[in-house]
């Protein structure tokens, strides 16, 4: 005797899967409305539709766009000859620690040591440009980034003022103050709100992209270049690659991210995570070099270890 399945059941497993389809949809067009703002967009680079506007950075720059920490200093450095050093493995075997040594000026980023590793980035610093999340780690060893400097070394802080702002004066600005009081010989500068938002600016301007809107974060390396440019008549930059280094063959070998952390992050899944990284906030290391690249021709800047 075959089952027999009455109508009221039939209408009832209709209203089930009914019910099952409407969640699932309903599911969906939340998930896709909540992630509107994460469309792809097309390796992030310079945007194909900007009409590229060429800054003269030497008159772009300002002195008055540095704040001393302590005291009435003004950031006067100016060199002929300049020798930025990246914090990138490529930097290691080079053995480019006395020619780095005998520039004029030397300029460094971030927590980058030169204990241990003199032979390939050399003793000397004249300059150090320090992102606000590197400052605690700074400060932690004095005697490898606060004594082993020039005679009259600076530093220049930056980050979002609301963090290391004068006007702010919170943890960070403390302790920073407190270091420029301690080393005399130190001079300790922040950048202005005023002069944040130009360098903001002077992304969207060379690269077609806001910062903000596109979920971009500046990296140390932007600023630094930046500030080079302007305080230095020719540069010599040691251990960057050019924009198209992580698409070639060569750079199957995996090289750490920086030469003092050998098993932190590959340099090049870094680069190409970030450039292509839709959520959140994202450096964009390639756009970036894409930009110094153009600048080379402009502001005398060579690049070595990789040559390019």
């Amino acid at each position: 005797m075959g089952l027999r399945v009455s109508g009221k059941g039939q209408q009832s497993h209709r209203m089930v899967i009914f019910a099952a389809i409407f969640v699932l949809m309903t599911v969906l067009i939340l998930y896709n409305s909540n992630n509107g703002n994460d469309a792809p967009y097309a390796p992030f680079h310079v945007a194909t539709n900007h009409s590229l506007k060429t800054t003269d950075l030497k008159k772009w720059s300002g002195k008055d766009g540095y704040v001393p920490v302590y005291g009435n200093k003004n950031m006067t450095l100016h060199c002929h000859n300049c020798a930025l050093v990246t914090s990138s493995s490529h930097v290691l075997g080079t053995q480019a620690g006395e020619e780095i040594d005998h520039t004029e000026c030397v300029i460094r980023m971030n927590d980058a040591p030169t204990l241990g590793y003199e032979t390939d980035v050399g003793n000397r610093t004249s300059l150090r440009v320090v992102a606000h999340s590197s400052v605690f780690r700074v400060v932690r060893r004095p005697n490898e980034f606060l004594h082993r400097t020039d005679s009259n070394p600076v530093i220049i802080f930056w980050g979002p003022p609301n963090k290391i702002g004068k006007d702010a004066k919170g943890t960070l600005y403390r302790l920073i103050q407190r270091v420029s009081m301690t080393y005399s010989n130190l001079s300790c500068f922040t950048i202005t709100p005023s002069k944040m938002r130009r360098f903001d600016g002077l992304f969207h301007r060379e690269t077609g992209r806001d910062r903000q809107k596109s979920h971009s974060w500046l990296s140390t390396g932007w600023f630094t270049m930046v500030i080079a440019i302007e305080i230095c008549d020719n540069i010599k930059v040691y251990g960057m690659v050019p924009p198209n280094y992580c698409g070639r063959k060569s750079a199957s070998k995996k090289m750490p991210y920086h030469y003092y952390k050998p098993r932190g992050p590959d340099e090049c899944v870094t680069y190409l995570q970030n450039e292509s990284g839709r959520r959140g906030n994202h450096h964009r290391f390639i756009t970036e070099k894409q930009v110094f690249a153009r600048w080379a021709k402009q502001y005398n800047i060579t690049f070595t270890h990789p040559k390019w």
